[in-house]
């Protein structure tokens, strides 16, 4: 069971409120006794101010010595005095602010708005107020805009509970009871677990890393280890830092949600599968490229193509020969990759691809009937598995075919039944990305065994990755999770 504690400076503060048990004063929450008991806490920090070496500050950096979930962290009070903007999407703040200036129109040079929980009443602004809070998650925070030519940030400023109006008041309440129920209502009955684990997945999402057994099946997992497992969306980002983990059951990219939770978490302290780290090395496939080629692992005979160098693309089907592959950089399940038999589909493909990237990846065409994935977790191989390709196509996935046909075959068998140089040449590959999870795809031509990508979110479906281990599958990454996350707990004990 978890607890809520919500800290003011002065029990003042908390007037306009309903009284409630959660809700203690600074100097109390500084006094409280430190236990080492495993009630997992979440603290939100009300206090007038987090000047360095004020209340506010000791808060947080208390809060965090205990172990305890606490916002804003010691890392986003910092942040905030040092006016690090900012890294935001701010390219159309321009246009955005114009749709609803203030009293005085196009004379007014400054105004600000208020955040609570990263909720703002002006539409336009949502999704900036998001943006701001997963960068800098604080309860309360005014955004300050200027504007000489066009509309800027002028600053990002912590605000206190005391200085809000009453209209103020009322939507930091109804913000506050979004951002945590557990204040004035009562929590449901749940059984006692160690460990709270976040699994973040799209149910709507078309071709998932798990399918919904498989995913049950991770909830099942959990719970005979004692760790209870929460399915989260990508709406569901402000509940993160109540979790001691995070797995992400989602596919991955660095320009969407899932990264931003990934980085989130890590800044968090928690578990993370998958990290920032292997979510960034592994998505863009030049950059996996490379990596495979710094450490001398055999891939594909690989070009890699620039928007403005004609020459370089001329002299493609000497070096590479055809049929030969397009790849988009950041593609997944076979999407953005396109097979060309001669110059003048190769000019079509590439012309097309580079409306969307400046980098395109040629490899050389190796036919083989199946793919090798081999499942990797903490640098171990768990799992091998042979991916047939769609029936009368050349990838394992056809988009373009409808039902069944869509994905070909498979065969799951045990890791010691897959040739040996396949396991030893994955094993190579992620030790170059991390201790996390992996799936390998490989292709065995003749003699030649190559790399063809390193995945960071590997598919586990019912009925197919799993299909040798069974629930043992599901039980080897929870417990991998367990082992982090008791060996988290324990650093923070000390």
């Amino acid at each position: 069971m978890s607890r809520l504690l919500i800290v003011v400076e002065k029990a003042s503060d908390w007037g306009s409120y309903y009284p409630s048990d959660n809700v203690v004063t600074a100097q109390d929450y500084l006094k409280e006794p430190i236990s080492a008991n495993d009630e997992r806490t979440q603290v939100i920090n009300l206090c007038r101010s987090y000047k360095y070496l004020g209340a506010g500050y000791y808060v947080s950096l208390l809060a965090e010595a205990r172990g305890h979930k606490v916002i804003p962290s010691v890392r986003t009070i910092n942040d905030l005095r040092r006016r690090s903007l900012y890294g935001l999407d701010i390219e159309d703040l321009n246009a955005k602010l114009g749709n609803f200036l203030p009293a005085g129109g196009r004379d007014t040079t400054d105004f600000g708005i208020l955040l609570y929980f990263g909720e703002t009443s002006y539409t336009a602004l949502e999704d900036l107020a998001r943006q701001v809070f997963e960068t800098f998650p604080c309860p309360i925070l005014r955004i300050e805009f200027e504007r000489e030519r066009v509309w800027q940030i002028a600053a990002i400023k912590p605000t206190g509970l005391h200085t809000l109006s009453d209209a103020q008041e009322d939507g930091f309440a109804q913000a506050l009871d979004k951002f945590s129920k557990k204040l004035w209502r009562k929590p449901r009955a749940r059984k006692k677990f160690r460990f709270d684990l976040a699994m973040l997945a799209d149910p709507n999402e078309t071709m998932p890393p798990s399918n919904r057994r498989a995913l049950k099946a991770f909830v099942d997992a959990g719970a005979e280890l004692g760790i209870e497992v929460d399915a989260l969306t990508r709406n569901d980002y402000t509940k993160l830092a109540e979790y001691d983990g995070l797995f992400i059951r989602e596919t991955t990219a660095l320009d969407n949600h899932t990264y931003r939770f990934a980085n989130r978490a890590e800044k968090e302290d928690m578990v993370v599968i998958d990290d920032p780290g292997s979510i960034l090395k592994c998505t863009n496939k030049i950059y996996l490229h490379d990596l495979m080629k710094l450490r001398k692992l055999p891939t594909p005979h690989t070009e890699i193509l620039y928007r403005e160098d004609a020459k370089k693309l001329a002299e493609l089907p000497e070096r590479l020969g055809f049929p030969l592959v397009l790849k988009i950089p950041d593609g997944s399940f076979s999407r953005g990759i396109v097979k060309v038999e001669d110059a003048a589909e190769l000019k079509t493909a590439v012309d097309t691809l580079f409306q969307h990237t400046a980098l395109v990846l040629a490899q050389e065409y190796l036919f083989t009937q199946f793919d090798w994935r081999i499942g990797v977790l903490n640098r171990e191989a768990l799992y091998a598995c042979k991916y047939f390709m769609s029936r009368g196509h050349w990838q394992i996935y056809n988009h373009g075919a409808k039902g069944t046909d869509k994905s070909g075959g498979f065969e799951t068998l045990p890791v010691r039944d897959a040739p040996a140089d396949i396991v030893k040449l994955a094993l190579k590959a992620t030790a170059a990305i991390g201790d996390g999870l992996y799936g390998v795809d490989l292709k065995q031509v003749g003699q030649r065994t190559v790399v063809i990508e390193v995945n960071d979110n590997p598919s586990i479906d019912a009925g197919v990755e799993d299909a040798y281990l069974g629930g043992d599958l599901y039980r080897r990454i929870m417990d991998e999770f367990l082992r982090r996350m008791e060996r988290k707990r324990m650093g923070s004990h000390r």
